[in-house]
């Protein structure tokens, strides 16, 4: 990789929490950070935060809901436009098992169960959408990010529109993001980009976090440090297809392994969001 003040790195998810904290390290270390959010205000007040903090350029914000796969290419189509290089994308934005408060099944934009959508759905088709920039940008970088609450996908009722709850939807969608930087990973395989995911933390104190009411384990610094190092570390060059849990390299639920699994999740992921196919 090239040295981090040399660095393009577009960091969803990025208006609070461990997307904010990411991006305020690597602005301070040189990089280039590209924040993204769903709010503009925030979004604004993010790129202020960290200007400040670190006495670099203010960061360049876009906006997009992740709960709309059409804001999703939008978001592509501006990065391609503004920008000739991308070394790292990191896939952090999500929502967890519950949003705003409420528990209930909801829908995106596009009719799909909302956590499904907008943690998986969303930088399935983004990152598709910038893999031709990344791989002009080689070496270059995609870093996941999962969770430990894994669940397996019941390609029957993926939308759970028969049974659902909050968790199944969140951890079935954190398996879902794992699966992808698995097929990643052999895709690009040779092409100078790798593809890894992680769980940084355990109930950080994240807007996340303190919307489902759930009290704080790790610390926020601690998810930090371990997102980083997948961004970051030299010594993970070339290392692709690993889920790490904080630091070490762990073994992710079984579903992720399963080659056939992925390859359903991958067809139905094409169908879904009408992206080019995997080669």
């Amino acid at each position: 990789m090239r040295p981090v003040d040399q660095q393009v790195v577009l960091i969803t998810g990025a208006t609070d929490g461990l997307g904010r904290e990411l991006a305020r390290e690597l602005a301070s270390r040189g990089a280039t950070v590209l924040l993204h959010g769903r709010n503009a205000g925030k979004g604004a007040a993010a790129a202020r935060q960290i200007q400040e903090a670190t006495g670099e350029e203010l960061p360049a914000f876009y906006l997009a809901d992740f709960s709309s796969l059409a804001e999703v290419r939008g978001l592509a189509d501006q990065i391609l436009a503004e920008h000739d290089r991308l070394d790292v994308l990191v896939n952090n934005a999500g929502i967890g098992t519950a949003w705003r408060g409420r528990s209930e099944r909801e829908v995106s934009e596009d009719g799909y169960e909302l956590r499904f959508a907008v943690n998986y759905l969303a930088p399935f088709l983004l990152t598709r959408l910038l893999l031709p920039l990344l791989a002009r940008s080689a070496p270059a970088r995609i870093v996941n990010v999962a969770s430990a609450g894994q669940a397996a996908i019941d390609f029957d009722d993926v939308m759970l529109g028969r049974t659902y709850s909050g968790v199944q939807a969140y951890c079935q969608s954190k398996l879902a993001d794992v699966m992808l930087t698995f097929d990643l990973a052999d895709e690009l395989r040779g092409h100078g980009v790798t593809a890894n995911c992680l769980h940084p933390g355990t109930f950080m104190p994240t807007q996340m976090v303190l919307e489902a009411g759930v009290t704080p384990v790790d610390s926020l610094e601690s998810g930090v440090e371990a997102t980083l190092r997948l961004v970051v570390d030299p010594e993970l060059d070339g290392v692709t297809g690993k889920y790490f849990e904080r630091l070490r390299e762990a073994r992710a639920h079984a579903q992720a392994y399963d080659v056939d699994a992925r390859r359903r999740l991958r067809e139905l992921s094409v169908e879904l969001v009408r992206a080019p196919a995997p080669a």
